[in-house]
């Protein structure tokens, strides 16, 4: 895969390609997460010890979280380039799972005000459980063959049983965005082949799940532009980010006085 930055043009033969390339996606959903947890972590908590249920700064908070639904469906579909393009599953799944520990002090401390809280678990938990659920679907691609109508209704049943269960494990642990988070990485996945339909197959179902979630069919933009590049180097910022980010959102509202809000 070609590395190349922001947009970009990329020869293809004697025609130029203009497009947005992987990096500069996850910039976009890297800044959008920090503007909706800006608000999540910090303004949330000064509207909830100040009684604030209205004004300025209550319809700032909202227009911030509005702009945040843009991260999760951008996570998403560059999960599943990730998964169609590594060269090792396992490897990247280990790294899921490692952050998925590395991040939960840093999320309870900013969600909760509490070093552990047990009801509310972060989102690489959600991204973890949604690859494991396609690389067993994947499998079950492969391994069962089209042989006759038998073989088709088994490989159904068992990719659908093994998408239940991973929306279950995630209803189990309470993970940010649960069960529907890890359906919607499966939807996307269903429609991988048209990028623009995979992304917007995935607003939709977050969309049903809350009307909040409305604003995310604006990463139909970008995505439409994607060009199917790599971009920057950028393997770990995103696994290192979301942690630090947390625990320095949180000892922000420590600084401003407001860090002994409790939100869930």
């Amino acid at each position: 895969m070609e590395a190349t930055t922001g947009i970009i043009g990329r020869e293809n033969g004697n025609r130029k390609q203009f497009g947005i390339s992987g990096s500069t996606l996850k910039m976009i959903a890297i800044i959008t997460m920090l503007i909706d947890h800006t608000a999540a972590v910090l303004l949330d908590r000064i509207i909830v010890a100040d009684g604030m249920g209205n004004g300025m700064l209550y319809t700032i908070n909202m227009v911030m979280r509005l702009i945040g639904r843009l991260g999760f469906p951008l996570f998403c579909f560059l999960l599943i380039e990730g998964f169609l393009h590594t060269k090792n599953k396992m490897k990247y799944a280990l790294r899921l799972g490692a952050f998925c520990f590395v991040s939960e002090i840093p999320f309870d401390l900013a969600f909760s005000g509490k070093v552990f809280y047990w009801d509310y678990q972060n989102v690489f938990f959600t991204l973890l459980i949604g690859f494991l659920v396609l690389c067993v679907m994947s499998l079950i691609e492969e391994k069962i063959k089209f042989n006759g109508t038998k073989d088709k209704i088994i490989k159904s049943l068992l990719s659908v049983l093994t998408i239940l269960l991973g929306m279950f494990v995630a209803f189990l642990l309470k993970t940010d965005y649960s069960a529907v988070g890890v359906f919607t990485i499966v939807v996307m996945y269903v429609f991988r082949n048209k990028k623009l339909m995979e992304a917007l197959m995935g607003c939709i179902v977050l969309t049903l799940m809350s009307l909040v979630e409305i604003t995310s069919f604006f990463v139909l933009l970008p995505i439409k532009f994607y060009n199917g590049t790599k971009g920057w180097n950028m393997k770990y910022f995103f696994y290192f980010f979301y942690p630090v980010h947390l625990l320095i959102l949180y000892l922000i509202s420590h600084l401003i006085g407001y860090g002994a809000v409790i939100l869930r």
